[in-house]
């Protein structure tokens, strides 16, 4: 029930639906009352009084009247309850984008990406069941047999005690149905988040597949994943249809009591015929909202396995965004940027925290291109992302002109930072928007000048449709060093003071790589330019190189200081030779 309630808080905040949907059920059961009084009445004069149609006439016009009422309650119910379960949704939804975005890359990049897109959709529209079915028919659960009840007791004392005494045996078998059916449908769950996860990694890696031959392999495995998975759902289907089982059991020897209890009556005439077949019409009407809601319990249990994976999420901290000082103060960085003494360990699966930073420094200024080189694990993607936010120091700190970077929000910092990543991500829309997601605002000479400047405006007027052609998911039109290319045009584009580049030149021809350099070259004296780079001519090209070893800084200077001072330099960069001979 843990779910339950934090999915209820979100209808408890809408009291308006919480009190429209209790009236409805309170005046569906008045209408039952009066339907089943009204019958009564018919039938009594029709079939013992000996009356004519004239008789009944005006109350058949009644009973019209009250079953046209019943049909607008439903039709009301429906309304109110599919505008809230929409409501939800699209709120829901909308937060838990919106924490994704807060928990940032490093959340996500340990997660698997089909299962969080079958979370993002599939586990919020599950939720459905759950607004839409099952909290309106706990509500009709609570009022409609109570009021029955109510006027059961008034009418004949011995029909309601045997009502009130039979009632509870039905939710106890619910519950214990519904106890191991909750087991397998969170395990039917699992199951299906693993095939959507494992589905998106084979389309992801078609080509790999197709290249080494193991396409009829991962079609085996996703007709196993496939086979478990309807083996499973199949099990939890014959435990809801034993479950209705039970109920329409329960529910049928409940009513079977109160005929032959009603029928010995009515036989030794101690009830009255209408009064005793007014119970009788009431009495399946008494216990239909619980077996109703034993159904809607089982298909609300894929709401709940669902939900837990959404608050999962959403009760992960976003550490990144935690409310500061100065939350909304603009960031601002003039001269200096300082790296203080900067510690960061990545939690480990073994529970452990591993260290990638331990205790590094280092200046710069403005103006100044800093290149940061260093082998496979050494803790230069770790800085990349302290730089931009994405984590926090441990300990030290990062500070801009003497002020520590958190002091500002997340959002107001990386407005000074323009990244090129290594693996660049570009969407599935033209080249002119992809280069604009830089700034959105920027006019087309803008967006044609940073593509000059990135030795892209060529290839760009080469394509179909120009700046206005789409490039497909992930760029797939275009090749690694177009791809580089267009991810710095988007960089220079947002014109912050910061300029990150991670790998910048790596998939460039050198003739390419020479024209970047020259544009780095033009934009550094306005920009505090860091290059995450193991090209020789990138490296060679910096101002001061920052050489990182295990997480600690080894080594600081220019290329020919280093060459002659640092062994390790000159044995990565010895590396370097070899892998660009290489290639």
């Amino acid at each position: 029930m843990k779910i339950n309630k934090r999915l209820l808080q979100y209808v408890k905040t809408m009291r308006i639906y919480v009190l429209i949907v209790g009236v409805l059920s309170f005046l569906t059961a008045i209408f039952i009352i009066l339907q089943s009084h009204y019958i009564a009445s018919i039938i009594n004069t029709i079939f013992l009084q000996k009356q004519g149609l004239a008789q009944v006439i005006s109350i058949l016009f009644i009973l019209l009247a009250i079953l046209l009422g019943r049909a607008a309650i439903i039709w009301g119910n429906d309304i109110a309850t599919n505008t809230v379960s929409g409501t939800v949704k699209s709120d829901l939804r909308l937060r838990l984008f919106r924490h994704l975005l807060k928990l940032g890359p490093m959340y996500v990049r340990g997660e698997r990406s089909g299962e969080i897109a079958n979370t993002t959709t599939e586990a919020v529209e599950s939720l459905d069941a759950y607004f839409n079915l099952f909290f309106p028919q706990v509500c009709a659960t609570m009022i409609i047999p109570l009021v029955i009840l109510i006027t059961v007791f008034s009418t004949d004392l011995l029909s309601g005690i045997v009502l009130l005494v039979t009632w509870p045996i039905l939710p106890v078998f619910m519950i214990l149905i519904g106890l191991q059916a909750n087991a397998m449908t969170e395990s039917r769950w699992r199951q299906m988040s693993l095939l959507s996860a494992h589905f998106l990694d084979v389309l992801q890696g078609m080509t790999t597949l197709k290249l080494f031959g193991r396409n009829k392999i991962q079609q085996e495995t996703i007709r196993r994943i496939s086979d478990r998975y309807g083996d499973t759902t199949m099990s939890v289907l014959r435990v809801a249809f034993l479950s209705s089982l039970v109920m329409e059991l329960g529910a049928t020897i409940s009513n079977a009591i109160i005929a032959v209890e009603i029928g010995l009556r009515l036989l030794y005439g101690s009830i009255p015929f209408e009064q005793a077949f007014f119970v009788l019409l009431l009495t399946p009407e008494f216990y239909q909202p619980l077996r109703n809601l034993g159904t809607q319990f089982h298909a609300s249990m894929n709401s709940a396995a669902g939900a837990e994976r959404i608050f999962d999420i959403l009760e992960t901290s976003a550490t990144t965004e935690a409310t500061t000082t100065a939350m909304e103060e603009t960031a601002k960085i003039e001269q200096t940027l300082l790296i203080d003494g900067v510690h960061y360990a990545y939690p480990g699966t073994d529970g452990q925290r591993h260290e990638a930073l331990r205790g590094i420094s280092f200046a710069m200024q403005r103006g100044q291109k800093v290149a940061i080189v260093g082998r496979s694990g050494a803790g230069k993607s770790t800085l990349a992302n302290l730089l931009l936010r994405f984590i926090e120091p441990d300990e030290g700190s990062i500070r801009a002109d003497q002020r520590d970077i958190r002091d500002f929000s997340a959002a107001a910092w990386r407005k000074l930072v323009a990244w090129q990543p290594q693996r660049p991500y570009l969407f599935n829309t033209t080249v002119a928007e992809n280069i604009r997601m830089g700034r959105p605002e920027a006019s087309m000479e803008e967006v044609i000048e940073v593509a000059r400047m990135a030795n892209l405006h060529d290839f760009i007027q080469s394509l179909p449709q120009g700046y206005a052609t789409p490039i497909g998911e992930r760029g797939t039109r275009l090749s690694g060093g177009q791809l580089q290319r267009l991810s710095l045009a988007r960089a220079l584009l947002k014109q912050s003071p910061i300029l990150l580049l991670d790998e910048a030149t790596s998939t460039l021809d050198a003739e390419s790589e020479a024209q970047v350099l020259r544009t780095i070259d033009r934009v550094a004296p306005d920009h505090f330019v860091l290059i995450i780079a193991h090209r020789l001519h990138t490296i060679s090209s910096a101002d001061r190189i920052v050489v990182l070893q295990d997480g600690l800084v080894i080594g600081s200077g220019t290329h020919q200081e280093l060459l002659a001072q640092s062994p390790a330099y000159q044995e990565l960069i010895k590396a370097y030779e070899d892998e660009e001979a290489i290639v």
